[in-house]
């Protein structure tokens, strides 16, 4: 174990550079903060209602803080820049007071505790007038500890990918056990409509996520948290504007898992060598899933049904037990896979994960059919990173068979932007019959040498023989999608934004008689 201490601002790329690690070692990130942080020898009584401020309240995280907070009885407001639905809607239906843009006077009245967001800058003047206020504040990953998790056991989803799907299904069939499970995951969870619970039972299921936390704390989120039990779902290069390479990746996920407890428990795919090298650093137990024979937990026999999947559940090589869960493709039966074995260990029947998991109803913005409208079947989805679309056209696939589908497609996160993915996206794309992928937006905030080009993308595609198109925003893609669509059509929109409101305008179209 490398144990870092640096007394000057946080920053991974700094750190790495400066101490030279040797790839693949273990690393355990100790890192100063570049602000005067909440002081615990300032005391403020939380057994009353007081009044909590969120800077970057819109965020999915936040804003499911934001739902806890109100539920346990304390005053919130918050401000933000960019609002759009879900979850400015859901802000506004719990009557919570939603600044827009960034203000010292946003603080007044004077807050007892500020909670800042990780999209928030140093430079950000409500937090440099929190700074100059002294007032107490934590990043996210504190307040969840403090507010939601208590003295209950927190579950942890970690990993590239399908930590929300992941964190779903675990939540739901806690709750359908009867277990009362508190829970945040980054999307709306259908069952509940909501993306957090505060619940009263003796676990708290966290999404796990790997991006820095805060301007004065550039730890990744997940080593705040203090798990017994954890998944780890996938280790890829993501995150381009923190993390240098995939080594720089692996070595977070490592410490998160050398972090947890001895006689505590890592659940992890076992099917990639990667996920098995990071995983063999933790000292508790590791047992793994997958659809290798290899797996402790083994998918097998995994067969579409509607707009799901049938599998066979195998335990260290033998039956378990046969399910049906209404969530397509491959992947999600690997998510599938990882909740039911960390139901088993906590000692929920398999009968009762059974009955239980057809009534999953899913994730918002995961695959989910948004609207059948004159015979196109439009559907809404949050893939962006290439692994993330392949899976989700293979999905699309099997669950709409014989149908022609249509991708609009938009790279907006911060890795997408740059060209670190520029030949996967052509493999990650092809799966799909007609492709429209936007320019990337904000495209001035990536580096000039090292932008992704949609233009490049859309003519590899092109020699491939697969037909696709580029266009500059998203109006002039509207407007071709609109012209493409036929009846028995599938349109699968993918973007982590809200892609200029494309879905609603599409919609909307095509219901207007011609």
């Amino acid at each position: 174990m490398i144990l870092i201490t640096d007394k000057t601002p946080a920053n991974h790329e700094n750190l790495n550079r400066q101490h030279r690690l040797p790839a693949g070692a273990p690393v355990m990130f100790q890192l100063s903060r570049t602000s005067k942080l909440y002081d615990p020898d300032t005391k403020v009584d939380f057994t009353e209602p007081h009044h909590l401020h969120l800077l970057g309240i819109c965020g999915t995280g936040m804003a499911a803080l934001a739902g806890i907070l109100k539920e346990q009885g304390y005053q919130i407001s918050g401000s933000d820049e960019h609002t759009y639905p879900p979850m400015s809607t859901f802000l506004e239906q719990l009557g919570i007071n939603v600044c827009n843009g960034f203000r010292p006077e946003n603080l007044q009245p004077r807050p007892d505790l500020a909670v800042i967001g990780n999209v928030i800058r140093a430079e950000n003047p409500e937090a440099q007038e929190i700074l100059r206020l002294r007032l107490p504040h934590l990043s996210m990953p504190e307040a969840l500890n403090r507010f939601l998790v208590q003295d209950r056991q927190a579950l942890v989803v970690s990993g590239t990918h399908g930590k929300t799907t992941t964190s779903s299904l675990l939540a739901w069939l806690l709750f359908a056990a009867g277990l009362d499970p508190g829970f945040m995951i980054g999307g709306i969870v259908r069952n509940f409509n909501a993306n957090y619970r505060v619940g009263q039972g003796p676990y708290v299921v966290l999404e796990g996520d790997e991006y820095d936390t805060a301007f004065f704390d550039k730890r990744p989120k997940f080593l705040l948290f203090h798990p017994r039990m954890a998944i780890l779902t996938s280790v890829e290069f993501d995150h381009a504007d923190i993390y240098r390479d995939l080594t720089h990746v692996a070595q977070a996920f490592t410490t998160f898992v050398s972090q947890l407890p001895p006689d505590g428990e890592l659940l992890a795919w076992g099917d990639a060598p990667l996920v098995r090298q990071v995983a063999s650093q933790a000292s508790c137990q590791v047992a793994y899933y997958g659809l290798n024979s290899d797996a402790f937990w083994q998918g097998r026999n995994l067969t579409p049904k509607g707009a799901g999947m049938n599998f066979d559940v195998h335990r260290q090589g033998r039956f378990w037990e046969s399910f049906y869960v209404p969530l397509a493709g491959r992947h999600n039966v690997l998510n599938t896979l990882a909740a039911l074995a960390v139901l088993n260990d906590l000692g929920v029947d398999r009968r009762s994960l059974k009955e239980a998991l057809p009534d999953f109803v899913g994730v918002k913005r995961r695959l989910e059919v948004v609207g059948d409208v004159a015979g196109v079947t439009v559907v809404d989805d949050f893939a962006h990173h290439p692994t993330a679309v392949a899976e989700t056209l293979l999905a699309a696939r099997g669950r709409f068979p014989g149908r022609r589908l249509l991708t609009a497609f938009e790279p907006r996160t911060n890795t997408s932007r740059r060209r670190i993915f520029q030949s996967d996206y052509v493999n990650a794309l092809a799966a799909a019959d007609l492709i429209l992928v936007r320019e990337p937006p904000d495209l001035w905030k990536a580096p000039e040498d090292d932008r992704f080009s949609s233009a490049q993308l859309v003519a590899d595609l092109n020699r491939q023989g697969r037909p696709a198109w580029y266009f500059p925003d998203t109006d002039t893609l509207l407007a071709a999608l609109i012209a493409k669509a036929e009846p028995g059509d599938v349109v699968l929109v993918m973007s982590n934004g809200g892609f200029d409101g494309l879905i609603p305008r599409f919609c909307q179209a095509l219901a207007q008689p011609s």
